[in-house]
């Protein structure tokens, strides 16, 4: 029995006692933890894609539990409906990722638009909080992936650069590594599907052409050929039908002339898309963005809708990805004919105060899906 006639003892006493009176006000028990709870360490919310995060940005000075992964787009509806009935959380420039370690030998100098690899950004798996002996399994979720990609140094690289050139300053790491971590997920992953959109700043169809580096690095095997893509706004194929076939890997360029000299399709054939950037983000407007058929244009069966501003911005991202991005969302929905996101792009995808970008997709595969 624990002697309390020391005075130091029964001071301690009380002052641990105080601590756990004040951390019960703050939050609930581990395990009634819900999203919006206040919260102290990521362990704490665990299970149903939470963490622990903070949003200054909103004036929500208390961390509380926030969504970083939406529910299972298959988990609803399973794969039975055609690609363009689901949405699928997408990020923005996945490469451009903080704190990324230069492998030019210069300090990487340009803004960053991601929080983790893009291994993780598409991943499912647990973590283990060993203070607590707690397993937590996480699934990030994102299926759709924005990359640049360059000429550089006698190769084709990931690069966050300007007016079409890449610099050791702004580059990342060839394009084979980070193709190469999606081919391992694609995989190990047999029922998953991902999209790639590239802004093409490739010129070269010789030994480095894009087609050729998806081929090395074993990609080719997973293509969704352009010849099965639908034209003149019909459905596509069923997600049964692609993952059966294993031609789980959709790729798109923002070159047009690459569908008949690489069998890239060219995005804006079968895809209408908003305006990107600060331009993208006025309230009540979803006007699309140049190279793109207006929004209501049927005849192009998928939407994609960008919510990003100009310049990244780690402390806002939150405020961004909260309700002005679910406000966003419905009048992308009014402008496209009635038609709902399939890819919906933000960036720092784990950043809200509340359910975030895993939200709006949700919300969206509920549309899209007839629930």
């Amino acid at each position: 029995m624990t002697n309390y006639s020391s005075p130091g003892i029964y001071i301690a006493g009380v002052n641990l006692l105080l601590l756990l009176l004040v951390f019960t006000n703050i939050a609930p028990s581990i395990g009634r933890y819900q999203l919006g709870d206040t919260c102290v360490v990521n362990s704490a919310c665990p299970g149903d894609g939470l963490h622990c995060e903070t949003c200054i940005a909103n004036g929500n000075i208390r961390p509380r539990c926030t969504r970083i992964s939406p529910v299972d787009p298959k988990s609803k509806a399973g794969t039975g409906l055609p690609f363009n009935r689901y949405s699928w959380l997408t990020t923005h420039n996945s490469f451009s990722i903080l704190n990324s370690k230069t492998m030019t030998g210069v300090p990487i100098v340009t803004a960053f638009n991601q929080q983790d690899s893009i291994t993780a950004q598409l991943n499912a798996y647990i973590h283990t909080y060993i203070h607590t002996y707690i397993q937590i399994y996480t699934y990030n979720g994102v299926r759709g992936l924005m990359l640049d990609l360059y000429d550089f140094r006698d190769d084709i690289w990931v690069c966050h650069s300007f007016k079409g050139k890449c610099y050791d300053f702004t580059a990342f790491q060839p394009a084979t590594n980070a193709l190469s971590e999606i081919r391992i997920f694609l995989e190990s992953n047999t029922n998953e599907v991902v999209t790639i959109f590239i802004e093409d700043y490739v010129s070269s169809n010789g030994p480095k052409s894009l087609s050729k580096i998806f081929a090395s690095t074993g990609l080719k095997k997973y293509w969704f050929p352009v010849d099965r893509m639908p034209n003149n706004g019909k459905d596509w194929p069923l997600l049964s039908d692609m993952i059966a076939k294993n031609q789980r890997l959709m790729v798109f360029t923002s070159k047009s002339a690459k569908q008949n000299s690489q069998g890239i399709a060219y995005q804006w054939n079968y895809i209408v898309e908003n305006q990107y950037g600060d331009g993208g983000m006025e309230n009540g407007l979803c006007p699309n963005r140049a190279e793109s058929a207006s929004m209501p244009t049927k005849s192009r069966s998928l939407v994609l809708m960008n919510y990003f501003g100009t310049l990244p911005d780690f402390a806002t991202a939150c405020k961004h990805n909260s309700k002005p991005l679910m406000d966003m969302l419905d009048t992308c929905h009014n402008s496209s004919g009635g038609r709902w996101a399939n890819f919906i792009a933000v960036d720092f995808y784990k950043r809200s105060d509340g359910g975030g970008a895993s939200l709006a997709t949700d919300v969206a595969n509920d549309h899209l899906q007839g629930n």
